[in-house]
């Protein structure tokens, strides 16, 4: 059975799209964060699942040996659509999986449990999810650690964004730190694309600086008129 298409999916994918985390190599991090909650929950598998456009692509997985599965066919589907965990005790007994071909087939699944990786925009991105082969539940002091692994999952995605973002800025700040190309009459510079500008306007486009106008001391007694001194 397939799942609707979210709302505001456009938006979502957009959103998964800016962390640039997709098809990337394994990391510590996150391998660490399934390896928990494969044990709080005692699960043989556990995975941090990223729904994108046509996929489920797993960032970390344990006790499973595919690195995705197509989308329709992902439990992580459902979880999208709501801001709770997903929990689906006995697969076989739900109309929305039984024949999941996850579920006739291998890995066999049976239990579900899946908290939403949620932005701090709004939009999930996947989840972090515990699977069993056979039918049972989780304690809600499972659920809760769950939970909070999922928000250390998101916590690490938006930590690489903020560390890729400050990258960006220090190589335009270190832009300015080298040889720039300026006329001798003018004083506009020649930018990377070979046009002039002023000066202005280039420190413009590589910090934040902001310009003030006013005339230097020594300009300001060569342009502007004398006043005259008032007599004793």
């Amino acid at each position: 059975m397939n799942s609707p298409v979210p709302e505001h999916e456009a938006k979502r994918l957009a959103a998964l799209e800016r962390y640039k985390i997709l098809d990337t190599v394994a990391e510590q991090a996150y391998d660490d964060i399934v390896k928990v909650a494969s044990y709080i929950c005692g699960t043989p598998i556990a995975l941090v699942s990223l729904i994108d456009e046509q996929r489920q692509w797993f960032k970390a997985r344990v006790g499973l040996e595919v690195p995705e599965t197509p989308r329709e066919q992902a439990f992580c589907d459902y979880t999208i659509r709501q801001k709770s965990t997903l929990i689906v005790e006995d697969a076989t007994q739900d109309e929305r999986f039984a024949s999941n071909p996850l579920v006739t087939g291998a890995p066999d699944i049976r239990f579900y449990a899946g908290a939403p990786l949620i932005t701090p925009d709004g939009f999930a991105l996947g989840s972090l999810c515990v699977i069993d082969r056979q039918a049972r539940t989780l304690t809600a002091e499972q659920i809760s650690a769950l939970e909070s692994l999922a928000r250390v999952v998101v916590n690490t995605l938006e930590l690489r964004f903020i560390s890729t973002q400050l990258a960006g800025a220090l190589n335009s700040v270190k832009t300015l730190s080298g040889l720039l190309p300026i006329c001798i009459r003018c004083k506009n510079i020649r930018n990377d694309a070979g046009y002039w500008q002023r000066v202005e306007s280039y420190v413009k486009e590589h910090s934040d600086a902001k310009f003030t106008m006013e005339l230097c001391p020594t300009c300001s007694s060569k342009y502007l008129p004398k006043t005259e001194e008032k007599k004793g």
